[in-house]
Formats: structure tokens, C-alpha cells, sequence
């Protein structure tokens, strides 16, 4: 899904804190993260899943999580019965709410933006969702609620769309006629399913909505289920191979028109951050073919912030990002955690980096370095590397290592993220020639989104 790029937690040392681990902490997670998701435990994984289901003889069986305001849920909610009609295999529904706590922590911020990403996105994948910026209305949140409660999986699958288009276009006649159409339960019971739900999915080890989870692995709505659809056909389950995915991934393409000066994109990124670490040389790659001015905007990675971060959320966004590199063909993988020190060694040096207009060459080294190379910037002879290989001076770098002055900066950068109801890295802002924003948006999987805005841009 889309989540804070952060790392897992481990169980803390003494002298060692969150945003400044030791060093044995950092080197345990980055053997425990290059380890469990290369791609040869992945598939060493799904092989196991499927020897289990086997060996006990159960289906194929998919549970899907539905969080009936979110934007995305509703994306999902329109390609179910094709899903159910094209796969064997069995798909249990569930109900639940929005995560609460560790795992979620701007979660108004969060629907706010799945409700804004969803019209972007939407016409991509063939489906639709309306403007709409404010939350729904507690009486018809509650009223489609009881509907889709009322149903078993099958009843379900039928009626979510239907119940998703009449309450986010805001129709309370038309899902009173649902209402009627196909029942719906007392609060108590709602409270029952919202409970069954969140329980359920707390056993599998995960905390967000339009989830859907197999063998092991959890695939976050549309955008992911590439992923689930590739796995399912290699295992016989796809009843029309011949035909293109339900939803596939979305293509970069740069497109054919040229800037000349007339906008500005702007990413900000983290150091620590494993979703920016697989699209920034990309991101660098689209601006230089569409002819756009690129600026890198640096933010502290959260964790550094005082954001927390749980074990099951960077599990999943290792996970997450190992096979989003593969299907991408990014270098991506062996990793070694530059949380704490690092970080801020390597941003003390970005005032003199930007100076010399060498920033781009300095965050696509350091990020490689670190996620695909395995260089390890705890020490001296790392963060030497990472100067080198960006094509700048190591003798004039280790002078200014350390020092302050940078701080105010990437607080200023994210305040202004703030201010666009993003707080998550990579995100992207889109500026005209007069330096007014015309687009926003946030995640490595939104970069193909760019691209198009970009063309539209320059066709106006």
C-alpha cells in the first residue's frame, strides 16, 4: 500500500534510540531485510504457501478487506466479480475500519488522499470515482455499512459496487432501495463484523483497508493486483490466460512533448526511504526526456522525526518494494540501513552538494549505495563512496561532514508537503512556469501519473 517509508522495528539496545540505532541494529536489519525479500525467498515463499494448502487440502482462498469510506476500497469494490469470474478461487470479504494508532497515524490525511488519488487514477484502470473532497456523511457511511454487513462473500461481491457509487455520489434513495434489495443489519451486528474484520486481519499481521491478502502476501488494491493476478495464473488459475490482466501495471511513458522552461517538478525524498530509492534515477530519467526543470526536495526520514514505525508496516513495505523494483527492472535489494547517523552525515553535506548544482548526482548515489549496493554509510569510507561515485571532491566533503546548518531546510520542505496533505516520501509537486502548483501527488507508484500530467501540461 501506500505507507510511510519506514523501516521495522527491533527490540531496543541500551544507548541506542529509534532515530539513532546502533550499529549492530542497523546491520541486523539490513541483513534480515536483504534476506527475507530477495526474490529468491520470495519465491521459495510462495512455494511454501502452496505445498501447505496441499498438504491440508483446502482452495485456493483469498481474503479481501474492505474499508467502506476509503477511495481505494471502492476501486477495488468495481473489479470484484470479474476477479471472482476470471480466477479459481475461493474469495472471502471482510469489513473494517480505518487503522488506529502506530500504524496509522494521519488517518484523516490519509482518506483525504485516497479520495483525491482515486479520481486520478481511476480512468487508467477503466473505473470511476467522483470528486470528492470532503468525507462521506455519517448517515450514509452507516447506512451502506449495514448493507454490506448483511451479506455473506457472495452477496457481497454482488452488491459493493453498487452500495460504493450510491453513497460516494452521495444518492441516500438509492441505497435505501439497496437497503431493501439486499437487506441490511442492526448497529449491533455492524460492530460484530467491524470487530470479526479487524481481528481477523490483526491475525494476518496487517492494518489497512482495500487490502487483498493470499498465501502469505498481502496486495494493496488496484495498484498491486498485477501482482496477485501474475501469481495466480503461474499456479493454472487464470481462466483466460490469453486475455490482458484486470488490472495491469500502468506503463511510464514519457510522452512525445518537450518543456522549454515552462515547468517544474519537484520530488521530495528521503535518504532512508526504500519507495524513493526504486523510483528516483526514474524520476530523473522523465524529466530529462520531457525537458522538465527537476528539484530535489529533502525530507528527515519519519522515523527521525518521532513518527513511529511498526514491525508488521515495514515488513510489508520491504516486501512491497522488493517485488514493485522487480517488475520495474530497478537495481534494488541489497541493503544496508542508513537510519541515525548516517543520515544526517549525509544531508550535512547537501548545502555544499547543492551549491554545486550536483544534488540530483548526490541523492541517486547515495540511494544506490545504500538500497542495491549494500554500501555501508556508518562509516567514513561509505559516505567517501557515495561523494565519489555523485562526481564530487571526498578532500573538500570530509571538511564540512558533520557540521550544522541543513536542519531548517528540510523542515521548511516539510512543511510545505504538510501544506499539500502529503506526509509521505517519494511525493511529487507539479509547478507551472510561474511557480503555482498544478498538481501534486504522492508515491513511486504514481510516477506513470507525472508523466501524463506533465504531457497535459505542455498540450494545454
Amino acid at each position: 500500500m501506500k505507507g510511510q517509508s519506514q523501516a521495522p522495528k527491533f527490540t531496543r539496545r541500551s544507548g541506542a534510540s529509534e532515530s539513532n540505532p546502533s550499529i549492530f541494529r542497523r546491520w541486523l536489519l539490513s541483513k534480515a531485510m536483504t534476506y527475507l525479500f530477495s526474490k529468491t525467498k520470495t519465491v521459495k515463499r510462495h512455494r511454501k504457501a502452496e505445498l501447505k494448502r496441499q498438504k491440508t487440502g483446502e482452495a485456493h482462498r483469498i481474503e479481501y478487506f474492505h474499508q467502506v469510506d476509503d477511495a481505494y476500497s471502492h476501486l477495488v469494490a468495481q473489479i470484484l466479480t470479474s476477479f471472482v469470474q476470471r480466477y479459481d478461487a475461493k474469495l472471502v470479504c471482510h469489513l473494517v475500519e480505518s487503522a488506529k494508532g502506530d500504524n496509522s497515524p494521519e488517518p484523516e490525511l490519509l482518506l483525504k488522499l485516497s479520495r483525491y488519488d482515486a479520481f486520478y487514477i481511476a480512468p487508467e484502470y477503466g473505473l470511476s470515482f467522483p470528486e470528492h473532497e470532503k468525507p462521506i456523511a455519517p448517515n450514509l457511511l452507516q447506512l451502506a455499512s449495514k448493507i454490506l454487513a448483511k451479506q455473506d462473500s457472495k452477496g457481497f461481491i454482488a452488491c459493493v459496487a453498487k452500495v460504493g457509487e450510491a453513497m460516494w455520489a452521495g444518492d441516500k434513495a438509492a441505497l435505501d432501495k439497496l437497503s431493501v434489495e439486499y437487506g441490511m443489519t442492526s448497529e449491533t451486528t455492524l460492530e460484530n463484523k467491524l470487530n470479526e474484520g479487524k481481528l481477523r486481519r490483526e491475525s494476518l499481521k496487517h492494518y489497512s483497508g482495500a487490502m487483498l491478502y493470499y498465501g502469505n502476501e498481502w496486495y494493496w488494491g488496484v495498484d498491486r493486483l498485477y501482482h496477485l493476478e501474475k501469481r495466480l495464473a503461474k499456479l493454472g488459475l487464470d481462466t483466460a490466460p490469453k486475455q490482458p490482466l484486470l488490472v495491469d501495471r500502468p506503463s511510464l511513458n514519457a510522452g512525445t512533448l518537450k518543456d522549454s522552461g515552462k515547468l517544474t517538478l519537484e520530488i521530495y525524498a528521503s535518504l532512508r526511504s526504500p519507495y524513493t530509492a526504486i523510483c528516483f534515477d526514474r524520476t530523473v530519467e522523465l524529466a530529462s526526456q520531457t525537458g522538465v526543470n527537476l528539484t530535489v526536495k529533502p525530507i528527515l526520514p519519519m522515523v527521525m522525526r518521532g513518527v513511529p514505525a511498526t514491525l508488521e508496516k515495514g515488513l510489508y513495505i520491504f516486501m512491497d518494494t522488493a517485488r514493485e523494483a522487480d517488475a520495474a527492472n530497478v537495481s534494488y535489494g541489497n541493503f544496508y540501513d542508513p537510519i541515525g547517523e548516517p543520515v544526517r552525515n549525509a544531508y550535512s553535506l547537501y548545502p555544499w552538494v547543492k551549491a554545486q548544482g550536483r544534488e540530483v548526482d548526490y541523492f541517486s548515489s547515495f540511494l544506490n549505495c545504500v538500497f542495491a549496493q549494500g554500501i555501508n554509510t556508518n562509516k567514513t569510507s561509505g559516505i567517501k563512496t557515495v561523494v565519489e561515485q555523485a562526481g564530487l571532491d571526498w578532500q573538500e566533503a570530509k571538511t564540512i561532514l558533520g557540521k550544522p546548518g541543513w536542519e531548517s531546510m528540510l523542515e521548511e520542505n516539510r512543511l510545505t508537503m504538510y501544506k499539500l496533505g502529503i506526509w509521505g516520501v517519494p511525493s511529487f509537486r507539479l509547478l507551472n512556469e510561474n511557480g503555482e502548483q498544478v498538481f501534486a501527488t504522492w508515491g513511486q507508484d504514481r510516477l506513470w501519473l507525472v508523466a501524463r500530467e506533465i504531457q497535459r501540461q505542455l498540450s494545454d
